[in-house]
């Protein structure tokens, strides 16, 4: 890979450590060290994903139209000084209004980070933009495993080691990333708002919206690892090292496991999807009996292999489907999907745990869970009924 590649790898892996520190433990510290209600730390984190959704079309437009660089520069900036204030402050408000921030600032980071990659290595195609996501599983690797063993010695120094790794960032952009505004290609990266004109074949798009009706409840049910799930792990008395332990499984997995997916040979993507969602089931089946980590672990493990099938087959499709000049608008409409499941699982999974409790919210995941299934079906039909079968 060129040097300027291992240099957005290096920076994607640091700034994703650093976030890492913090994201898997968000719920469990306003739950378990402020006291708030799971569906308050639910609206925290929607109101987290918001702006990252925020981020995400800001930085694309400021990708189109003023500079990379000095786009990464301003959106790292904020996130740092956002880090650093909740490093000395981090009551409920604080903690609220930071965390915002946060999600704004790292939001704006992304697409020009994958933008970039490539706009320097137009010729490497896919591995440009796998060399980031690698980076990223490795940063969350990184980051849940060194971070749950802070956590459980002081949650204050979580807080100091998440602004640390920003700043780090922060210095590493600072330094090398200018050159990188003479690589780009501005037609690389677009944002949605510039592709969303009239939609010429309305039945193909609504084909794509029913199949995204189950790739929003999967994101849906997904989330909850990161809210409810994470505080009953609590409540069992799992320590915080071991519960961050289950995320860096997922990250070290989702890196290791690269070479053996590339032995699957299947020629329809909707099988991916089928085979991952029944994988999704079996993994909420073993989390609702786990009272110890041992079973919990094995539920990761479970999630991930169903993760690594089901979330690139739906960009997948998308891309197949997509007319001419609009890849941009079908990958922002999934990834606009994608963010909505994580925005409202954590507020309506937390309603449930609130009002009733957990095992109530396993048996809700596991019926909700098998939507895709009719969903991926009415959207085969469709693509039949429009002799577009080969999409599939």
């Amino acid at each position: 890979m060129p040097k300027q590649i291992w240099l957005l790898v290096i920076g994607t892996t640091i700034n994703v450590t650093g976030g890492s520190f913090l994201w898997p433990l968000n719920t469990i510290y306003m739950h378990n060290e402020l006291g708030k209600s799971l569906a308050f730390a639910g609206l925290i984190l929607m109101f987290n994903q918001g702006a990252t959704i925020a981020g995400n079309l800001v930085g694309g437009v400021l990708f189109d139209k003023f500079s990379p660089y000095k786009t990464i520069v301003f959106a790292t900036l904020l996130t740092t000084a956002a880090a650093v204030v909740l490093s000395f402050n981090h009551q409920i408000f604080a903690y609220s209004i930071m965390l915002i921030l946060i999600g704004l600032g790292t939001g704006a980071t992304w697409p020009v980070m994958f933008a970039m990659a490539g706009s320097i290595w137009p010729e490497g195609g896919r591995r440009a933009f796998n060399a980031i996501y690698v980076a990223q599983n490795l940063g969350v690797a990184l980051g849940a495993t060194i971070g749950g063993f802070v956590a459980s010695i002081s949650f204050n120094y979580i807080f100091i080691a998440n602004a640390s790794l920003f700043f780090v960032f922060l210095a590493l952009v600072l330094f090398t990333f200018k050159g990188m505004d003479k690589e780009r290609d501005r037609q690389m990266h677009t944002s949605i708002l510039e592709q969303s004109g009239k939609i010429k074949n309305k039945s193909i798009f609504t084909a794509l919206i029913i199949l995204c009706i189950g790739f929003f409840i999967s994101w849906l049910a997904y989330s909850q690892w990161q809210s409810t799930i994470a505080s009953h792990t609590q409540d069992l008395h799992i320590p915080l090292g071991q519960y961050s332990t289950l995320w860096a499984i997922n990250g070290f997995l989702i890196v290791g496991a690269q070479p053996l997916l590339k032995l699957l040979k299947w020629k329809s993507q909707k099988t991916y999807i089928l085979t991952g969602t029944a994988i999704f089931i079996v993994s909420y089946l073993i989390a609702m009996i786990a009272e110890e980590f041992t079973l919990f672990a094995v539920a990761m493990v479970i999630l991930t292999i169903g993760e690594m099938l089901v979330w690139p087959a739906i960009p997948t499709i998308a891309d197949k489907m997509a007319p001419k000049g609009r890849a941009g608008f079908y990958q922002g409409f999934i990834n606009s999907v994608a963010a909505a499941g994580r925005m409202l699982g954590p507020i309506l999974g937390g309603l449930v745990v609130d009002h009733y409790n957990i095992h109530v919210l396993f048996y809700l995941l596991i019926g909700l869970m098998l939507i895709p299934f009719v969903t991926t079906a009415l959207f085969d039909r469709g693509l039949k009924l429009n002799n577009e079968s080969r999409l599939m």
